[in-house]
């Protein structure tokens, strides 16, 4: 088993004691007859499968994202990857195959299941298990610290399974920028390499519907202006009526969604994040006042979230351009919609006369990442983008007479 990337440093770092824990209570995933060549990822790690990987041992208990792209036997053409979560059990075994004929992970019998499980717990595969790079399980937890096992199960598809084959009749009708456009379009030649068989018919995951925009009948046009310049009203009933009034769901799914097209290059995950994150950009009232310790916590996922998905699109530079399971700087540009949003909440939160010291704290962090990293001028007032096609831009009613 060949390792491709697995992330890491100081703070991930796990002392001894705690690894020694997970040595004797973590999970294992046993995943049989998976070909040579296929890449495999768990979570922040991804490797190149060699020929004796029976999969992975010392798996710590807790929300994972497995995924997975079948290669041509040359190694250089692979399928759209096909990817799913799970929830993880003190020293439980979990079994896939892998089926040839569909090219992916089944399960098995819960005769076969138990007969290999037990098989594990007599360390009959062992010298066949990779170790859980438990270095880079600090960088995992930033990235899904509020996906609880409820949050997943509110959110995953039938059958659990996440890829970009069975999007392309939802990629048609979806809105898009142009440079979301020619990205998708990038994006779809790259993965479907080899020719995979269409699902379209398939039940996508179950995302909450996020309007763009506030429209009410009994409502004047100025009125009207304000309420999408300022979403909180919004998201106060996004809250109420679809995650029972728990900040904490609606975190879980930001960062499923995050996870899903990051490491699962679902575009329908791109676009249910992109909702939640302009979303909560576009409010003002929500992180000053009445959701202050919400938007803590989501500049800090938030800020995590764009620093592994640029570190990512960096560590794959250097790979095999077939290798690389991640999306290219574009993603990341200026003319995407996240420079006029971070820019707008950026006002608000620096201009406010008084500010939680966190938010403040976490609103600098993220303003430098985004300047630093990719290059983003945050301080210039003249030039302010917005994407026509862009249905986030803000709803702006023009007043009678003016």
């Amino acid at each position: 088993m060949a390792s491709g990337s697995g992330g890491g440093g100081a703070a991930a770092r796990m002392d001894p004691e705690a690894a020694t824990e997970l040595v004797r209570k973590g999970s294992t995933l046993l995943l049989l007859d998976v070909p040579q060549r296929t890449l495999f990822g768990i979570d922040t790690q991804i490797f190149s499968v060699g020929p004796k990987f029976k999969g992975m041992k010392m798996v710590p208990p807790g929300p994972h994202f497995v995924y997975y792209c079948s290669s041509s036997r040359s190694g250089n053409e692979f399928a759209p990857t096909v990817g799913f979560f799970l929830t993880t059990q003190p020293s439980e075994v979990i079994v896939r195959k892998w089926d040839a004929q569909e090219e992916r992970l089944i399960k098995l019998s819960e005769e076969e299941e138990i007969r290999y499980s037990e098989a594990v717990r007599r360390f009959e595969f062992d010298d066949q298990l990779g170790p859980y790079n438990l270095e880079s399980y600090g960088d995992w937890k930033q990235l899904s610290n509020y996906l609880s096992q409820s949050a997943i199960e509110r959110l995953e598809p039938i059958g659990g399974e996440i890829t970009i084959a069975w999007e392309s009749s939802w990629m048609d009708k979806a809105p898009q920028s142009d440079m979301e456009r020619r990205l998708m379009e990038q994006l779809r030649e790259s993965k479907f390499a080899k020719n995979v068989p269409v699902q379209s018919e398939r039940r996508g995951c179950y995302y909450t519907s996020i309007p763009a925009s506030v429209k009410h009948k009994n409502v004047s046009g100025g009125d009207l202006t304000a309420l999408n310049l300022d979403k909180t009203s919004l998201l106060e009933s996004v809250l109420d009526k679809h995650y029972q009034g728990q900040e904490d769901l609606l975190l879980g799914e930001l960062q499923f969604t995050f996870i899903a097209f990051m490491m699962g290059q679902s575009l329908e995950a791109f676009m249910q994040w992109k909702a939640l994150v302009s979303l909560l950009l576009s409010c003002s009232e929500a992180p000053l006042h009445t959701r202050t310790n919400m938007f803590v916590k989501f500049l800090r996922t938030f800020y995590y979230q764009l620093k592994h998905g640029f570190q990512r699109t960096q560590d794959s530079r250097s790979e095999d351009a077939g290798n690389s399971l991640f999306l290219d700087e574009a993603w990341f540009s200026r003319d995407i919609f996240l420079y006029r949003l971070s820019k707008d909440f950026f006002t608000v939160v620096f201009e406010a006369s008084v500010v939680d010291g966190d938010l403040l704290s976490w609103a600098r962090k993220l303003k430098t990442l985004l300047e630093t990293t990719f290059g983003w001028d945050l301080e210039d007032n003249a030039v302010n983008l917005i994407d026509e096609d862009d249905e986030f831009a803000p709803v702006v009613v023009e007043m009678d007479g003016s």
